[in-house]
């Protein structure tokens, strides 16, 4: 099929509300997931855990979701499920319904495994049809869709502090209803993708069978300092999202309120990142916006433990701004190394960055009980060092 054909040419138009439905999905959808680090001062608490049963509850959660996304997204991009969506978020709903009963901590990490068994069928199936309704703006896309899900994640500690934790961990059930809300929006994309979604992917992949294969070498070096830099974006990005509630208040005497009201101001600054890295990225190269996110952030992430509380805190936002750019930039130069596999990358890029923040949560709550918390913050001061790697990314536009 040539690229002018009427169905390449529709292939490459921008079907923005289908996006912005996609992004609001994955609002709702990591709005729920947020409520598990956010209820982690309630939960240890109320359980009686360490700093290392912590790690393990975020090691379950993530790694399910690590281990099923590249799986789901290999599927997928052979045999599409656009309604599996909707039975993502049923299975997200029902595990919070668990966890809002929990008792002991095999019940936590059963009800966690099944959130994270939800956004394994999401992230892939969904980030596939971002990549599809993008046209040629598939940066655009995929900053619009992240940036869904790092609103929904800011505003996870906001639902904490006001509602889970003045009203104790039964209340977590109540946000089953935004799992039902979640579960009819992504109906409706499931029904585009039948109805016009379908022939665009089929357009798009006879444009990528016509394109000039990347050679295999280019696409191994790559996705191999991809994910180192990924090992330096999601460990530190993981230290604050599971540990910073526990650091501020034990440094600063704070609240688990007034934690996670600092906790919200951090992953609100991830989110106003995220929409900036994929849109730059089409203008000026994913190469240079994955750079300057992950290295640039050197100078902060060395200040943060030395630093008061109010600039504290804002040194965290900072550092989550310019480091949430680099993700989107990721997502879409993987899927430009293997076009033909947009569902697989996705589900790896999105599986690599769960388990990578799976064994990282782990090994800090180690870290945290042997060393003391404050001693997390020193030692992943130096992370981003290994944003180095990034001059090594071969140029993948073409």
């Amino acid at each position: 099929m040539s690229a002018n054909t009427p169905a390449a040419s529709t292939a490459e138009s921008t079907v923005v509300p289908v996006i912005f439905a996609v992004a609001l999905g994955h609002f709702l959808n990591d709005l729920m997931q947020s409520l598990i680090p956010a209820a982690y001062p309630l939960l240890k608490e109320n359980l009686a855990l360490s700093f290392t049963q912590i790690g393990l509850i975020t090691f379950v959660f993530q790694g399910t979701a690590s281990i099923l996304q590249p799986v789901v997204g290999l599927y997928t991009d052979r045999r599409p499920l656009p309604y599996a969506l909707a039975a993502g978020m049923a299975s997200t709903g029902a595990g919070l319904i668990l966890l809002a009963h929990a008792q002991s901590f095999a019940i936590v990490l059963v009800s966690v495994a099944l959130i994270g068994f939800g956004s394994a069928i999401f992230h892939p199936e969904a980030s596939r049809i971002a990549r599809l309704a993008a046209g040629m703006r598939p940066g655009f896309a995929q900053s619009v869709f992240q940036v869904g899900g790092n609103a929904g994640s800011a505003v996870g500690p906001l639902a904490a502090a006001f509602i889970v934790l003045q009203r104790g961990q039964v209340s977590i059930e109540w946000f089953a209803g935004v799992a039902l809300a979640g579960m009819l929006v992504l109906y409706a994309v499931g029904r585009w993708y039948v109805a016009a979604g379908a022939q665009r992917a089929l357009a798009r992949k006879s444009r990528a069978r016509e394109a000039t294969p990347l050679a295999p070498s280019v696409v191994r070096l790559g996705m191999v300092v991809l994910i180192i830099l990924m090992m330096s974006k999601f460990i530190y990005s993981v230290s604050l999202s599971s540990y910073y509630t526990f650091y501020l208040i034990d440094r600063f005497g704070l609240t688990k309120s007034e934690a996670n009201l600092c906790l919200f101001v951090f992953l609100a600054a991830v989110a106003a990142g995220t929409i900036i890295g994929g849109p730059i990225g089409d203008r000026i190269g994913r190469r240079r916006v994955i750079l300057w996110s992950i290295l640039g952030i050197l100078p902060l992430t060395l200040a943060l433990p030395w630093l008061p509380l109010v600039p504290n805190v804002l040194a965290a936002a900072l550092a989550g701004l310019i480091l949430a750019s680099a993700f989107p930039a990721m997502v879409v130069y993987a899927q430009d190394l293997m076009p033909q596999n947009t569902g697989m990358v996705a589900g790896l890029m999105f599986g690599v960055a769960f388990g990578i923040a799976a064994f990282g949560a782990a090994a800090l709550g180690v870290l945290a009980d042997a060393w003391g918390i404050n001693a997390v913050y020193h030692i992943c001061a130096f992370l981003p060092l290994l944003g180095l790697a990034a001059f090594l990314l071969p140029d993948a536009r073409h």
